[in-house]
């Protein structure tokens, strides 16, 4: 329940606190003071799209705050804690900014949110309703979505479940199209990859065997240069010819180190360390002499490296920078093979899906079907009832709950279904077409709302599906802007007595123009316009009982001291005293 209004800078609205409270609030005001901009900025506080030009003259932004107690409201109290936000004292803060130049901002329990999650957070609670919405009720989904609402849990939970069954059949079916249309195509891939394995699979190359032919292919290709090398550094180290060579001058230098050893013991480890050296040079010299004798030019050998690489490099110029790459390629190539070779597999195991899903949704949609037709006959019966309570005592509604056949397809397939043994068109919402049917008057035909229902009709339709959806408990706070256009007289009491009635179970906020509908208020708003010759501004103010009657004798004869005005005031005052004293225990008066 929302139990404060905090709006600044918001059209002619300088900075106003409405309290609400349980029980029906009314706001009235003369005409261009601001009352919709109540409602506008209870449209933002949902969530709703914000209009920069709404910001009043010459402010940055215009802010909307709202506390709502979450005390009964366990769903809303977990997704203001799932979006961040925090419950303090079993209350919640909801805000929103919206700049005149820039984008708008949004607050969910103290913790900055995106518009969409406040628009989650907050929709539940509030169901705005204005003269639009009487337009809204023309279409057969928001009808469809109203009887839904009155037929309760089963049938949501019907509901739910047909629409994710009804995704699952799409995406199946779209697989299923792409599987078939694309068959060509899949074959045209499957006799590429065997092309390409079969190459791999002839040619049979190791992991790393580029690389390592490479390298034997230039050892091979340069056999006599290395040869030479080797034998000119096995010459140098140790030579055949009697040279002076690495081993013998460092045996010359070791030998006269030793000699002068006693004298210095430098000289001596100078000595110790040529004689290291002398074995080292040995074991190179036999290293070198083994390298250079292991060096032979083998043409038949070189040719057969050149031609095992020449076919290497064939497969890397088609399948990958290196044969360890293209290994890789040929075994992603041959699982997608297999996948590829199995396209009627996959064919048939889609159609089975498809086959199966949609024999659930037919039962589904018939199950679905009976639940409406008889959340049909109980809605209809209640509204009627109600509409006899708003001064339409002959008029009936009915809902008819139809279904549109379709040919019989040779393959099922898209939006149609196969209930009752007849083949009908269906979506996500089920196979059903929903439509309110209204007889005015005693003998007239049913008609459909769009087709007759004056605006007064349409109102007072509206006001008796939420009076009878409200048993359903789905929105704890209604809000309805001059619904009650086009009504007057006795009508406009009785709508004034059942909103009284719908507040007896929610809370319920409502602009209005009727003295007839304000006089059952618990509590009294009146918007006060000022101005100081340049900038009007507005503000709420809370009414006593003597104000209110005050008040009620400007909306009856347009001027505030008219003593038949006030009269009038009383009487409608008095005859709604009773309505009032029915509040439950602990609900206060304006």
């Amino acid at each position: 329940m929302l139990e404060e209004l905090r709006i600044s800078q918001l059209g002619v609205i300088d900075s106003s606190t409405l309290e609400l409270g349980p029980g029906l609030t009314v706001i009235t005001g003369e005409t261009g003071a601001g009352k919709t901009m109540v409602v506008t900025a209870l449209g933002l506080l949902l969530g709703g799209r914000a209009d920069p030009g709404a910001v009043r003259t010459g402010a940055r932004q215009a802010r909307v705050e709202g506390v709502v107690s979450a005390g009964a409201l366990a769903s809303f109290r977990e997704a203001v804690e799932a979006s961040g936000g925090v419950v303090e004292d079993d209350q919640v803060v909801l805000a929103r900014n919206v700049a005149a130049q820039g984008r708008s901002r949004a607050w969910v329990g103290g913790a900055s949110v995106p518009v969409t999650t406040l628009a989650d957070v907050a929709e539940p609670l509030v169901a705005v309703h204005g003269q639009s919405d009487q337009h809204r009720l023309l279409k057969a989904g928001a009808q469809r979505a109203s009887l839904d609402r009155f037929g309760g849990e089963e049938l949501a939970t019907t509901a739910a479940t047909y629409a994710s069954r009804w995704a699952e059949l799409a995406a199946t079916e779209r697989t299923l199209a792409d599987v078939v249309g694309s068959a060509r195509e899949r074959a045209r891939e499957a006799d590429q990859l065997r092309f390409g394995l079969g190459e791999v699979e002839e040619v049979d190359p190791r992991p790393g065997e580029d690389a390592e032919l490479a390298a034997e292919e230039t050892r091979l290709g340069f056999a006599d240069t290395l040869r030479t090398a080797a034998e000119t550094a096995r010459e140098a180290l140790s030579s055949d010819e009697g040279a002076t060579d690495a081993l013998g001058t460092t045996s010359a230098a070791r030998q006269a180190l030793d000699g002068v050893r006693e004298h210095d013991d430098a000289a001596g480890a100078l000595a110790d360390r040529l004689a290291e050296l002398g074995h080292l040079l040995v074991d190179v010299a036999g290293d070198v002499a083994s390298y250079a004798s292991s060096l032979e030019t083998d043409p038949a050998r070189l040719a057969a490296v050149s031609e095992r690489r020449a076919a290497l490099t064939a497969l890397t110029r088609k399948y990958g920078e290196t044969i360890d790459e293209v290994l890789a390629w040929a075994e992603d190539g041959a699982k997608r093979l297999l996948d590829l070779e199995d396209t009627d597999g996959q064919i048939a195991e889609l159609e089975a899906r498809r086959d199966r899903i949609r024999s659930e949704l037919n039962t589904m949609a018939a199950t679905l079907s009976a639940q409406r037709s008889d959340a049909a006959t109980r809605l209809g019966v209640a509204v009627s009832e109600e509409l006899t309570s708003l001064a339409m005592p002959h008029a009936t509604v009915s809902i008819a709950v139809t279904q549109h056949e379709t040919a019989t397809p040779e393959v099922p397939a898209g939006p149609q279904l196969e209930v009752g043994g007849r083949w009908v068109r269906a979506t996500v919402h089920g196979v059903d077409d929903v439509e309110f049917l209204l007889a005015a008057n005693t003998g007239a035909d049913a008609r459909a709302l769009h087709k007759g229902a004056s605006g007064g009709e349409l109102s007072r339709v509206m006001l008796a599906l939420e009076v009878s959806l409200a048993e359903t408990g789905s929105v704890p706070t209604f809000v309805f802007d001059e619904v009650d256009a086009g009504v007057g007289g006795k009508a406009a009491i009785e709508v004034g007595r059942r909103l009284a009635a719908l507040a007896r179970t929610s809370q319920v906020l409502v602009v209005t123009h009727l003295p007839q509908v304000a006089a059952y208020a618990d509590r009294h708003v009146v918007v006060h316009k000022s101005s100081d010759g340049s900038v009007t501004t507005s503000g709420l103010v809370s009414l006593t009982e003597d104000d209110r009657e005050r008040e009620l004798s400007r909306m009856l004869a347009g001027v505030d001291e008219s003593e038949s005005a006030r009269a009038h005031a009383r009487e409608l005052l008095d005859a709604a005293a009773p309505e009032r004293a029915c509040l439950p225990e602990g609900r206060g008066r304006g």
